[in-house]
């Protein structure tokens, strides 16, 4: 059986944590906030892969650059397998 692969996907980590009645202080807040994007890709069946940090170079200005740096959540999911009619497999008459 061959690997079917995975399909990723990078979403901008949350910038602050939002205000619950359960989390106290700011550390607490962001946890909260994290741990629940995290569990709302979870339902759609993507899992977390790690936190990564990575350049952007953006416009500044009318002609210059500068170089950001955007924190992203990396999740995977394996891919969907094909139908009968995958590559290798009669079609079904």
């Amino acid at each position: 059986m061959a690997d079917q692969g995975f399909d990723y996907i990078a979403i901008a980590a949350p910038t602050r944590g939002d205000k619950g009645k359960d989390a106290k202080t700011p550390t607490e807040r962001y946890a909260a906030t994290l741990t629940a994007e995290l569990n709302r890709m979870a339902a759609d069946g993507w899992e977390y892969l790690r936190a990564d940090v990575l350049p952007s170079e953006e416009r500044s200005g009318l002609t210059g650059r500068s170089t950001v740096y955007h924190n992203l959540l990396v999740f995977r999911r394996a891919k969907v397998a094909a139908g009968p009619t995958a590559a290798g497999a009669a079609p079904v008459v």
